[in-house]
């Protein structure tokens, strides 16, 4: 089931998903509480005061007659059992809710303040990362930390490692407030290098290795990077710009060789760049604690996905790289003694900061592959004896798609977690690897705010307390779907979104609170883009996600879309998200990718779909049918653009933005286009003459 489908089916909804994405800006009552109301500026709707005032003078009088004709006894037991049945008769729906949510509510709250307490601790002592890595080496130095490939790794091992990176960095002269990027794929080696830069108190960008050209370049200056150190594998990659680089800019090469390689093979430098030769020779640095800025301080840059342009690179302080694997380790109840496979890019959040995380600070073991594979997932997992697994974006549907084996249920794996699992696929997931639970969470890489489904529901990213509200502040408000600004009411404040109403979803911001401080980006100008303000007060501030979700009335969480994702056609919203899952679904799981197109002289856009066929087997006419059984006739994609493959981002998210430029035009399209012919109802192959007449209105769509 899609989200809309599961929040339907929970709430006896028959409303469709894009019809709640009709936001009414005149209904701005919030039945959250008075207090809320009061925060939002909002008012109690008259006809409840009123009530609610009938209902008091009707106990003040029950109880005044019952003193005087019985006795005060009498009166009391009389005015209990009627406050019994007005709180019944006026909050039974809350009292229901309060039932089935407060097992979860108060679980997960015994688990932040366990994050609250792991962050006291360490910002007491003022640890960086290399400080608290130092914590667990101590505890367990010759348990293993990583595995990969035949090797495997130590807490001491990758100490040691990490030493030898510092003194090689402090011979070179990298010092406190210094930048120093990696640009290295999956491997031990890449985590110890940036923990080794960053305890002489360099800060360290963790380049996606997908990255070439401008948007390599851009990367480095952005950073304004000092030096950087990247894989033998992108050397090409990094002679392409090396006339615009910076002529101060260190560079220096890693060469991985195996674990234990013999000395002997090793001494000779290479040239004066050879990274992997100067840790080879150098000995390791004498353990001190980090030079860095401490606990609340800067400790690495991550760069966004950039699926709709140029990355931007976010702040990560320690603090918040704790508070981020933290969450998942205690709300998805990993353990210490977990072996944890992670196939993730380790350049991004999910798997540097969360997965790292859970062996850097909790002691956990980490199996790591150098790419994701869908025939190996669930092998390897049963070759590391791994008891959890980590996942993302659209690697679930990929390891699904994959044939049946043994290996499906031979694996010891009882959790995964990660984010960007389909509501689509998650019981047939869940079924056929028999997997007991699915830790689904949520939080962008720059924000200040994480949720995680801690229960299992199928689809639910997450959810936000109906009883206990104000102890995790988040929330989601009413927004504009065409331009993603929040609807603010007569007073200029910020409007709660109802539940199953969509709303974007925020992080209120406390500056002195590691865990709800807003780090944002390097670029101060698109971090400033990433606050509302005036949001329950004035003079408040949050951070604003750009997401799109939804929650339905036990408080559980669902993603719909990103604002920018939706588009407008025959007056409907239309989300791209549920049409790519409707017609992957259709499609036997093909990489879909949709978006909105412009036609000359018509409101909206049109919705346009590219879908990867790689054998030429993909069926139109079954797809036109199908995909009618599913979507409403406005979110049906009228072009069709069937290709060989498509962009993704290193965290398995499609590119659609140069799709998008390039529309339905045959010049500037070389893949075969199609339109869905009104007559037929099919699709129809679209040429050179099919779009002068689609542009000149002579087909109307």
């Amino acid at each position: 089931m899609t989200a809309s489908e599961i929040i339907a089916d929970n709430n006896n909804k028959t409303e469709t998903i894009n019809h709640k994405f009709e936001v009414k800006e005149k209904d701005v009552d919030v039945e959250q509480g008075a207090s809320k109301s009061r925060k939002a500026g909002l008012s109690i709707p008259w006809s409840k005061v009123i009530i609610g005032m009938l209902a008091l003078a009707v106990l003040v009088a029950a109880g005044a007659i019952t003193w005087v004709f019985q006795d005060w006894q009498t009166s009391l037991i009389v005015l209990a059992i009627l406050c019994g049945v007005y709180v019944i008769a006026f909050y039974y729906r809350w009292i229901y809710i309060a039932i089935r949510t407060a097992p979860r509510d108060f679980h997960a709250l015994y688990c932040y303040v366990k994050i609250l307490l792991l962050t006291r601790k360490f910002t007491n002592k003022n640890w960086s990362m290399p400080d608290i890595f130092h914590d667990m080496v101590v505890k367990h130095p010759k348990k293993a930390c990583f595995l990969f490939e035949d090797e495997t790794w130590s807490f001491q091992q990758v100490e040691e490692y990490s030493l030898r990176a510092s003194a090689v960095f402090k011979a070179k002269g990298i010092k406190r407030g210094d930048t120093v990027a990696v640009m290295i794929g999956n491997c031990p080696e890449m985590p110890a290098i940036w923990l080794g830069a960053t305890r002489v108190g360099a800060v360290c960008p963790l380049i996606n290795t997908n990255q070439t050209g401008n948007t390599l370049l851009h990367s480095i200056t952005i950073a304004k990077c000092d030096a950087v150190v990247y894989a033998e594998e992108f050397d090409t990659a990094f002679q392409e710009i090396s006339k615009d680089l910076s002529p101060s800019l260190k560079l220096f090469k890693f060469i991985r060789r195996p674990l234990n390689t013999s000395p002997d093979a090793v001494k000779v430098v290479e040239s004066q760049n050879d990274f992997t030769a100067m840790l080879e020779n150098t000995n390791p640095a004498p353990w001190t604690v980090s030079e860095g800025e401490g606990f609340n301080g800067k400790l690495l840059y991550i760069y966004t996905s950039g699926t709709t342009g140029l990355p931007k690179a976010a702040v990560i302080s320690p603090s918040r790289m704790v508070f981020m694997a933290s969450g998942v380790h205690y709300l998805g109840s990993l353990r210490t003694s977990d072996v944890i496979y992670c196939p993730m890019p380790l350049y991004h959040s999910a798997g540097g900061c969360i997965t790292v995380g859970q062996a850097f600070i909790f002691g956990c073991t980490i199996a790591l592959r150098t790419k994701f594979s869908a025939s190996a997932y669930f092998p390897d997992c049963i070759k590391y004896n791994a008891t959890a697994a980590h996942y993302i974006g659209e690697m679930c549907r990929y390891v699904l798609a994959t044939k049946p084996s043994p290996t499906d249920t031979q694996h010891k794996v009882r959790t995964v977690y990660g984010n960007g699992m389909r509501p689509v696929i998650w019981p047939e997931f869940v079924k056929r690897f028999n997997i007991k639970k699915v830790v689904e969470f949520y939080g962008a890489t720059e924000g200040n705010a994480n949720i995680v489904n801690i229960d299992n529901k199928t689809g639910a990213i997450g959810f936000v307390s109906r009883i206990i509200p104000a102890v995790y502040p988040i929330a989601t408000l009413k927004v504009d779907q065409e331009t993603g600004e929040p609807i603010r009411n007569s007073k200029g404040l910020c409007q709660l979104a109802k539940p199953n109403e969509p709303g974007v979803f925020i992080g209120k911001i406390k500056p002195n609170n590691p865990s709800r401080a807003f780090l944002g980006y390097v670029d101060k100008e698109a971090s400033d883009k990433k606050i509302v303000r005036d949001v329950f007060t004035h003079g408040d501030s949050a951070f604003i996600s750009g997401d799109i979700l939804m929650a339905d009335e036990l408080g559980y969480l669902y993603f719909l879309d990103r604002t920018g994702d939706t588009f407008r056609w025959r007056g409907e919203n239309v989300s791209t998200t549920e049409v790519e899952s409707a017609i992957s679904r259709v499609a036997d799981q093909r990489d879909a990718v949709v978006y909105g197109v412009e036609i000359p002289n018509t409101e909206g856009r049109a919705g346009m779909c590219g879908i990867v066929d790689t054998e030429g087997t993909l069926d139109l006419d079954k797809l036109a049918k199908d995909v009618a059984k599913d979507l409403p006739k406005y979110a049906r994609p009228i072009f069709i653009r069937v290709m060989t493959s498509v962009d993704m981002t290193g965290t398995f998210k499609m590119k659609k933005v140069d799709l998008q430029k390039e529309g339905y035009n045959p010049s500037l399209v070389k893949d075969k286009l199609y339109y869905m012919d009104a007559k037929s109802d099919k699709y129809v192959p679209l040429g050179n003459e099919e779009y002068e007449k689609i542009v000149s209105g002579q087909i109307r769509l």
